[in-house]
């Protein structure tokens, strides 16, 4: 007889308390260090305030994964009770968390980790379709395998506003930061085998440069109908988020358009003004 299935997710996959909660996916968070203090992702300090220290004296917060006995410790309280686990990590190209996690859950039985090859709510859309794979009576193993063979149909993409915070975090060179901000250039990132590529430049006014990107990335694409984010790292104009919430549903016809904030970690890395529209593909 099959066992219960729990949906994790480390908090990289950026979703919302209430889709938390609708979906039943539990979270372990990464850990925020600024200085000598240290918080859980999403539980005690926000991008808004990253940002004020960042602007105030230059600090940027390092971000670490949660170690083998946090991971072992949350896996145990699930299958403690009976439950087989499938657990998201974001992309092992990107950080040790799914590393770690693969060696906690070596120790457990019924434990089965996903490397998502995303980051952001390109892995909150397998979360989302773990529990729904989950609801349709889907065991462990073969969630698991499922969400491998999907991880190829996310796409994952953002235009940011600044390359500051990609050069503080050593993302790329301080000279293609300063060149990229002196032209006003607006890269645009998307996830390709697991890591993080620039495919386009953009010029112009923020509001004119989210409205091209989007549009280009949802053009001639058939996007599963279900769930489509607009995730965005802070200091978006609200107006600009329905306009480009209207525009999504405009181009997709998709039932739910979710806009999610970014937390600490994925925020730490793109800086505010990044935003993205992310989906999975037909």
């Amino acid at each position: 007889m099959s066992k219960p299935v729990v949906i994790t997710a480390d908090s990289t996959v950026d979703l919302s308390a209430d889709l938390l909660e609708r979906f039943q996916i539990h979270i372990i968070p990464l850990t925020i260090i600024l200085g000598d203090e240290s918080f859980l992702d999403g539980q005690g300090f926000t991008p808004p305030e990253m940002y004020a220290r960042f602007r105030e004296d230059g600090t940027l917060p390092q971000t670490a994964a949660p170690s083998e006995a946090d991971f072992r410790d949350f896996f145990k309280s699930f299958t403690d009770q009976g439950f087989e686990v499938v657990h998201l990590d974001i992309s092992a190209e990107l950080s040790g968390t799914y590393n770690v996690a693969c060696l906690a859950a070596g120790r457990l039985p019924g434990v089965h980790v996903v490397d998502s090859r995303m980051l952001s709510t390109g892995g909150g859309l397998l979360a989302l379709e773990a529990a729904e794979c989950r609801n349709k009576g889907m065991e462990a193993a073969e969630i698991a395998d499922y969400l491998r063979g999907l991880t190829d149909k996310v796409s994952t993409s953002f235009v940011l506003d600044t390359l500051t915070f990609m050069w503080k975090g050593g993302r790329c060179s301080g000279v293609t930061a300063l060149g990229a901000n002196l032209l006003r250039l607006k890269p645009a990132l998307r996830m390709h085998e697991g890591k993080l590529e620039v495919f386009k430049k953009y010029r112009g006014k923020m509001e004119s440069v989210y409205k091209q990107y989007v549009t280009e990335m949802l053009e001639g694409v058939k996007v599963r109908p279900a769930h489509v984010f607009i995730t965005e790292s802070g200091e978006v104009d609200p107006a600009i988020i329905e306009d480009l919430t209207k525009l999504v549903y405009e181009m997709t016809g998709c039932r739910e358009v979710h806009h999610t904030l970014a937390g600490c970690t994925v925020s730490s890395h793109c800086g505010p003004g990044t935003l993205g529209v992310l989906f999975i593909e037909e």
